[in-house]
């Protein structure tokens, strides 16, 4: 656990000064600044316990924590700020939100906000006040945090997962770039693993990396888990169709996938037994900061992921949006931190902190200079904005939540392409999983 204090922000300026973030006395300032003119006043003596997910690109954390830093000399708040795995993160909001206690806010994934929706603090007037001073939210952005007119959570960004790859992999494997079509994929995944040069992508309970490319495959072949009106509609001949064309991808993937978390991929990519994976930018960030990886950094690049015959984009993308619990004794104080980290003097350096990792929800940021730093950036620019809120064509809200935390997708196509069960009794569980949650 991080209690941050002003001299751990000012011992960390160096480390941050590098990425232009704020740092230092400077941030302070600001912050202090901020704290007099905003439309939140902490409340004397607050406390907040804040838990988050755990970074995956070091100096993210390190501009987020600076932030907290800040906050707390600005405004008198007590700031404690603790990490969880991917895969911790949801199971523990869940314990507070039950018991009423143990957390403030919860930094979370995809639709976190919607498991709660009685048990979080509305956020609406954080909303409109981020929204109309910085362009208006994205799409899938808006729809992961909103139950009707209410907002129950702010999206703060999204993890934009796309292709990691070798360029001379690709090259050799008989392609100028990786297509942008399925069919074109596919085989560029066949040839990939004659070369002995495989690509690999978690079949396993990856929150994030499975969750990804698997909705891409079931979305792209224009089927769903409900429809518009919520009816469950995944036992369907498109959904056969994604089955199928997800089991001849995999079987041309590195062996092992099926128990893949969602840093599994990283190591395998980053100790060169891995070709081609979907994931955040984090694996080019670790290979760039790493001496010895000065090739493989060179030989990274990225790609969309490619579109199949539903004829345009429909991804599913990492939301990570943060909440705060209505049993906080310090709701201002919560309120005003939220709007604190999403503000351009914060936010914007933040991105440049993230390299990347992070992309904007807040249409204005769509310029930050992250996007531009480094062409190998540019595709995770397009993240929040090629999404699909995670209910795909459904109501976002507690039961797309539901499905999204259960896996149901992920082991529906897990189970078919390892063998353990074929397409129709595949489908027929992911199906009765579902209308247990959708009744």
């Amino acid at each position: 656990m991080h209690d941050l204090t002003r001299r751990s922000l000012l011992q960390g300026g160096t480390a941050l000064a590098a990425t232009g973030m704020l740092t230092g006395p400077a941030l302070f300032d600001f912050a202090k600044a901020w704290a007099q003119s905003a439309p939140w006043k902490a409340e004397p003596g607050a406390k907040l316990t804040v838990m988050r997910w755990k970074r995956f690109v070091p100096a993210e954390d390190d501009a987020f924590n600076a932030m907290v830093a800040a906050f707390k000399t600005a405004t008198g708040t007590e700031m404690n700020v603790f990490s969880e795995s991917f895969e911790d993160v949801q199971p523990k909001a869940s314990v507070a939100a039950n018991t009423g206690s143990g957390l403030d806010l919860a930094w979370g994934l995809h639709t976190l906000p919607q498991l709660f929706p009685t048990k979080v603090l509305k956020m609406n007037d954080v909303a409109d006040y981020l929204g109309k001073k910085y362009g208006g939210w994205t799409d899938a952005a808006a729809k992961t945090c909103k139950q009707g007119d209410d907002w129950l959570g702010i999206p703060v960004a999204t993890i934009g997962g796309y292709l990691t790859y070798r360029k001379s992999a690709v090259e050799k494997a008989g392609f100028k770039q990786v297509p942008s079509d399925f069919p074109a994929y596919l085989e560029l995944c066949k040839a990939l693993k004659k070369n002995n040069t495989p690509a690999g992508f978690a079949l396993g309970h990856a929150t994030g990396d499975a969750n990804l490319w698997l909705h891409n495959v079931l979305w792209g072949h224009n089927a769903w888990t409900v429809d518009k009106d919520d009816k469950v509609i995944i036992n369907s001949p498109e959904t056969m169709k994604a089955l199928d064309y997800a089991k001849a991808l995999s079987e041309t993937f590195i062996p092992g996938v099926a128990s893949w978390n969602d840093s599994s991929n990283n190591k395998a990519f980053l100790s060169g037994e891995l070709f081609l994976t979907g994931n955040g930018i984090s694996v080019y960030v670790a290979a760039k900061d790493d001496p010895s990886k000065k090739e493989l950094a060179e030989d990274i690049d990225h790609a969309l992921w490619p579109v199949g015959p539903i004829g345009k984009p429909a991804e599913l993308q990492l939301a990570v949006p943060i909440l705060a619990f209505n049993f906080t004794k310090y709701p201002n104080a919560a309120k005003a931190f939220i709007a604190f980290m999403l503000e351009k003097e914060n936010f914007e350096k933040w991105l440049s902190g993230a390299r990347g990792y992070l992309t904007q929800t807040l249409n204005a940021y769509d310029s930050a200079p992250v996007w531009t730093a480094d062409p190998k950036n540019a595709v995770f620019g397009q993240a929040s904005k090629r999404a699909l809120p995670a209910s795909g064509i459904g109501t976002p809200g507690e039961k797309a939540a539901t499905a999204i935390a259960d896996f149901i997708v992920v082991d529906m196509f897990a189970n078919y392409c390892t063998g353990a069960k074929d397409g129709k009794t595949a489908m027929a569980e992911a199906e009765r999983q579902l209308k247990r949650i959708y009744r």
